[in-house]
């Protein structure tokens, strides 16, 4: 039967690293928003055209082109043991959409591991991400930085900062993320299936951590 994890948090908690990590051990789909987004913006697009005109603000991109984005992917062939939804829901609107797509497919969400970090961690780890304009891969110049400044490790293309994460914009996306969201991790706490996790840890115990989630 397939497995259906919804991974929560606001942005740069580290919801990335863990979603790959998970897929990895467990068989499971990644499924990010954050690919979806950078796919469509990439191909250009309806919807990656909406979408990045909302980042750019550093607002959330809507419920509707959010939502049709993850539909469209979690029908592709390498999601049918399930998947990890890393980004996604993140409003109640989405959540409802999110089981709508999956009783459609005589599945559930199975569990919502939700990792959480101080306000002030999550600004220091996003204003000092940098991405790769080619294909989107992300290094910190704190705790992770390239080999050679400016230069991606795997393509050798140009890094740059992206304007949503530059310190004031992170500061907003965080609030903005907690104020939309804040219903969504209730529900999910009152239906039982929520799991709260520190994510300012080392990788390898919110890894354990989520793993042990998983179990229970």
């Amino acid at each position: 039967m397939a497995t259906y994890i919804i991974l929560l948090g606001p942005p740069g908690v580290g919801k990335g690293t863990q979603a790959e990590i998970l897929a990895e051990q467990t068989g499971l789909a990644h499924v990010s928003t954050g690919e979806l987004f950078r796919e469509h913006i990439k191909n250009k697009t309806e919807l990656g055209i909406l979408a990045n005109y909302f980042m750019h603000k550093g607002e959330l991109v809507p419920d509707d082109v959010t939502i049709a984005m993850v539909k469209d992917r979690i029908m592709r062939p390498d999601c049918e043991a399930g998947v990890v939804l890393d980004g996604f829901p993140r409003t109640p609107v989405q959540a409802d959409a999110a089981n709508s797509m999956l009783n459609e497919i005589g599945a559930k969400v199975d569990v919502v591991p939700y990792i959480t970090a101080p306000k002030e961690v999550i600004v220091e780890r996003l204003s000092s991400r940098w991405t790769c304009r080619e294909s989107g891969h992300i290094f910190n110049v704190a705790f992770n930085p390239p080999l050679k400044v400016g230069v991606c490790d795997f393509d050798g293309s140009e890094l740059y900062q992206r304007d949503d994460d530059k310190a004031e914009t992170v500061q907003k996306r965080i609030q903005v993320y907690l104020d939309r969201t804040s219903p969504l991790i209730e529900y999910y706490r009152t239906v039982g299936i929520l799991h709260e996790i520190r994510g300012d840890q080392e990788i390898e115990q919110v890894t354990k951590e989520l793993l042990d989630a998983l179990k229970k």
